[in-house]
């Protein structure tokens, strides 16, 4: 029985509770005896608490995701710089390279992964509603379950789990953290990321939310990720949190596979002329600096804001165009970075197996 002399007291025991103990369901019994004598349970970090401590004590307690081989976390330091249209269009060109494809939208509070894939129920019903060949017909979008699993919906070749398949449309998700880190338990480790071959994904691609907060964190506390994509514009407000990203993946160790500067130039529909509406370079400029991979660019273009309100990817729907092949060159380059892992493993893996025959 937990006896507090003061809301003070109380408080420091709950702190010192979340920071050591992982167990959630200590948490919420400590919580829970708390409200019921009136206090207010104060969550925080301590000051001396270290990420890179933080990375080492919890690499071994993360998990790899049934039927996923390789997870992958695009990220952005600041919202609007087209991550999510970003992370649609590599997972679609890896699915072009002959790769089972996963989707999972991380931004509990504002999923657009469902919209840009084409499987929102509002737009898949709205009249002359662009398709193309494998679109789903208007049906009830919502996840079956089987075997105790939510079974992701699929279009275009590529799964996709969200929770916007889950919740009402234009129903806000104004969730606290806890809710938050339950809800994205549950796509993570819930879903049957296997087809009905069994056959497990080749890449799960992460769509994470804006910054660098509790989702981010939990991701890379509880799941073994091979690696991080940061996606930024090239203007110097952009590239500060940007950079803040990259760290972050650093200091968990998550190897960052690199960087992606969107929007980095506009040719205008009617003569044709490039401008750097929002700088030129920066994203390169700061790989560099970082000694980090610089994976290439992508411009400003109407078409790109076209097929993605559509749901129909500009890698779907013009897969050849000059436009879709620089999703397909900067896919190319995190397939191959995957592909290393896979063999570095097997050298790794090779003494032993020999040494068992022996």
């Amino acid at each position: 029985h937990m006896n507090a002399s003061s809301s003070t007291a109380a408080s420091l025991l709950l702190l010192i509770v979340v920071v050591v103990c992982t167990c959630r369901t200590m948490f919420a019994l400590v919580s829970s005896r708390l409200v019921g004598k009136g206090l207010s349970p104060a969550v925080g970090v301590l000051p001396s608490y270290s990420l890179s401590r933080a990375a080492s004590s919890t690499a071994s307690l993360r998990r790899t995701i049934p039927h996923v081989r390789h997870v992958i976390a695009v990220a952005s330091g600041k919202g609007g710089v087209g991550k999510s249209t970003t992370a649609v269009n590599l997972a679609l060109a890896m699915s072009a390279r002959h790769r089972r494809v996963g989707v999972l939208d991380a931004d509990i509070s504002g999923p657009s992964i469902p919209r840009l894939l084409g499987l929102d129920a509002a737009l898949i019903s709205e009249p002359g509603a662009s398709t193309v060949d494998d679109s789903p017909s208007r049906r009830d979008l919502r996840p079956t379950v089987r075997d105790g699993k939510l079974v992701p919906l699929e279009n275009y070749g590529v799964r996709c789990m969200s929770i916007g398949f889950l919740v009402e449309p234009d129903v806000a998700v104004a969730w606290r953290g806890p809710m938050v880190m339950s809800a994205l338990d549950q796509l993570l480790f819930d879903v049957r990321w296997a087809g009905d071959d069994e056959a497990p994904l080749d890449v799960l691609v992460v769509d994470l939310p804006p910054g660098t907060g509790d989702v981010h964190l939990s991701l890379m506390q509880r799941v073994s990720l091979s690696g991080g994509v940061v996606v930024s514009t090239p203007q110097d407000l952009a590239l500060m949190d940007a950079r803040r990203g990259a760290a972050l993946f650093a200091k968990m160790q998550v190897p960052v596979l690199g960087l992606v500067e969107n929007m980095s130039s506009f040719a205008c529909p009617a003569c044709g002329e490039v401008t750097p509406l929002f700088g030129c370079g920066g994203a390169e400029s700061t790989a560099r600096r970082m000694r980090l991979p610089f994976l290439g660019g992508v411009p400003l273009h109407l078409r790109l804001r076209e097929t993605s309100d559509a749901g129909t990817p500009v890698t779907v729907l013009e897969p050849t165009s000059p436009l879709a092949q620089h999703y397909v060159l900067i896919a190319d380059q995190i397939l191959a970075q995957l592909d290393e892992q896979d063999r570095g493993q097997e050298q790794q893996h090779k003494p032993e197996a020999d040494a068992a025959r022996i």
